[in-house]
């Protein structure tokens, strides 16, 4: 089970949260904090749900309006999007790294871009290095 598995009951997500479950009905219908449905249109809260309605709360009795709460709540799901897109990316860059291993310089000369290998010299009057992700 992770944080968005939807298990809770309205009456225990209102409890964990520490508010009345009308209070989580109105959320829900203006999209504030939307709980995943049983096939028979029961909600579910998951722990990232009860979260949000802390958060909620807090932000709320701070005197932040709901848009704004809301808008807060999209950007760290936006966030949270992110961060799992760059782990996905670097662990692509990786493989992609060790599949191909030997040149990784590269240089750009009357003639293009080269590869330079390993331990050359680049002639710094006709050649200028462009990317090296090793810093070799």
């Amino acid at each position: 089970m992770d944080a968005d598995t939807p298990v809770f009951a309205i009456a225990v997500a209102a409890e964990l949260a520490g508010m009345h479950p009308q209070t989580l009905r109105q959320y829900d219908r203006i999209g504030l904090v939307v709980p995943g449905r049983t096939s028979g249109g029961s909600r579910r809260y998951s722990t990232r749900n009860i979260e949000q309605l802390r958060e909620v709360a807090e932000l709320s009795a701070q005197g932040v309006s709901l848009p704004a709460i809301a808008r807060l709540l999209d950007l760290e799901d936006e966030n949270r999007m992110l961060r799992a897109r760059v782990i996905q990316l670097d662990a692509a860059l990786r493989a992609e790294r060790e599949s191909r291993p030997g040149v990784r310089v590269f240089a750009a000369g009357s003639t293009g871009v080269v590869p330079m290998p390993s331990g050359r010299r680049i002639r710094r009057s006709t050649e200028v290095m462009l990317w090296n992700p090793r810093g070799n």
